[in-house]
């Protein structure tokens, strides 16, 4: 029964030591030609400003975005391991998926209506 573990123990000592490796050896193997333009933070090709544009304030689009990725990525999480032992799961099974994703399909519709979609 032990022995079925020493494959993945060792997959994960050699990655572990590949990462350790990796950092261990940047200082003396990455380049070192640091100017005044490479320590400067990166926003986009816009000069940084202490305080973002519009006063700071981000557009909520971003935010819904985001939860709109997050439930979609939530319902293929659910129905991926549902795809894959859907023979010998039976009817309870399908009724309780079919339920989940027209729930999901009525928060769909409902942002759909609400303009949460589209990009001025």
């Amino acid at each position: 029964m032990t022995n079925q573990y020493v494959p993945l123990l060792f997959m994960t000592g050699i990655g572990a030591a590949f990462a350790l490796l990796s950092v261990l050896l940047l200082p003396y193997v990455g380049p070192r030609r640091y100017n005044r333009a490479k320590a400067d933070a990166y926003e986009c090709g816009i000069e940084p400003t202490p305080q973002a544009l519009g006063g700071g304030k981000v557009p909520i689009k971003y935010y819904l975005t985001a939860m709109l990725f997050i439930i979609f990525d939530i319902e293929s999480v659910f129905l991926y391991p549902f795809a894959v032992h859907f023979a010998g799961l039976g009817l309870i099974a399908l009724v309780e998926m079919v339920l989940f994703i027209i729930t999901v399909f009525v928060a769909y519709a409902y942002v759909w209506r609400r303009g949460g979609l589209e990009w001025d």
